[in-house]
């Protein structure tokens, strides 16, 4: 199994413009909202046209502009799992899954059965679609693509339109359901959550441009660029100078940090994600901010703490840094006054 992408094409306001190659895995596309995600499954399913470039599954050239080569949708062997679902209103479970399926009649039946019993839809046959349940439509809409058997299955945001108290369990139920298809997966989404869950890969994707590619796991642990570090949920990024191979300046917050890592010439940001701080006694350590606090904000299991660099004068910098910290440990905490925090120099991440 692979994936070869090589696409340009203009959009309104930006440049699509992605490159990038899979073996098989499960790929994640994590970008924000209008930056070009759901554009790039639509060029690859046929549906949109890219400017330039090339697309091969495969083997098979999908695409080619040099050569004038465009296969159309049908011919593609691409399973697409739109957003919304895409349900065809006025046709029942039974109708929507089998609808387009090129065999007999006796062979439809078999097939469409083999795929309501796989996804659980016993007696919701002949229902139609404003019958169903949210999680309901999803798993028929992914039963629609699968009983095709298609090399590449593109799920565009396939939690989108579920209510978030139901997206956990969905979420968990479709990674299971998605065992019964052995082919290539491609999931757009801009959940940090769902990438990280259902991904080995990931492409990280910036106004349109591919900006990082990888395994997953390595992505959120270095984002290594800007962007990458911001969609996997890095809350404290402060522009920073170099001053030596493992020595940098945290300039939004006026802190000198040392890393374990030899920093890269080319790092203009540091990153602190909001959980790695550790609480010090002492500001006698390395890499420890003595902070002011600005305010608190509660959640359900944790607080969130936004302080300031208490050495700072406070005209000149205007960045609060965040601090996540589970409620027992800092209701247990006796001083809550003097509060230095350390920043452990492996936590440290630096970024182009």
């Amino acid at each position: 199994m692979s994936l070869l992408i090589e696409i340009k094409k203009n959009l309104k306001g930006f440049k699509l413009d992605v490159a990038y190659k899979t073996k098989g895995e499960y790929l994640g596309i994590l970008g924000a909202s209008g930056s070009g995600k759901s554009m790039m499954l639509k060029c690859i399913a046929g549906i949109e046209t890219p400017d330039e470039g090339r697309i091969e599954l495969n083997g098979k050239v999908l695409f080619d502009s040099g050569k004038k080569i465009n296969l159309k949708p049908q011919e593609r062997n691409i399973g697409y799992s739109f957003q919304n679902y895409a349900l065809f209103p006025h046709m029942t479970v039974d109708e929507n899954i089998g609808i387009g399926l090129m065999c007999t009649k006796k062979e439809k039946v078999q097939k469409i059965s083999e795929m309501v019993s796989s996804f659980h839809l016993q007696g919701l046959e002949k229902k139609y679609p404003n019958q169903l349940s949210g999680g309901q439509q999803q798993r028929v809409a992914l039963a629609r693509c699968i009983v095709y058997k298609p090399e590449l299955l593109l799920l565009d945001e396939p939690f989108s339109a579920l209510d978030s108290h139901l997206k956990e369990q969905l979420q968990t139920e479709v990674l299971d359901l998605l065992k019964l298809y052995h082919g290539e997966v491609l999931m757009v989404t801009h959940s940090r959550d769902e990438a990280y869950r259902f991904c080995k890969n990931l492409v990280i994707i910036d106004k349109g441009r591919s900006v990082l590619f990888g395994d997953t796991k390595e992505i959120f642990k270095q984002p290594k660029v800007l962007p990458a570090a911001r969609l996997t949920g890095c809350k404290n990024i402060s522009k920073c100078e170099v001053i030596s191979p493992h020595l940098i300046h945290a300039v939004d917050w006026d802190v000198t940090l040392e890393t374990e890592k030899t920093v890269p010439k080319n790092t203009k940001y540091v990153g602190i994600r909001a959980h790695d701080f550790q609480i010090a006694e002492s500001k006698d350590e390395k890499n420890i901010v003595e902070c002011r606090i600005n305010k608190m904000v509660e959640d359900v299991f944790e607080y969130n703490i936004y302080i300031e660099n208490k050495c700072i004068n406070k005209e000149n910098y205007n960045s609060d840094i965040l601090y996540k910290v589970k409620k027992e440990e800092w209701d247990n905490r006796k001083d809550k006054e003097n509060l230095y925090l350390k920043i452990s120099e492996y936590a440290i991440l630096l970024l182009e």
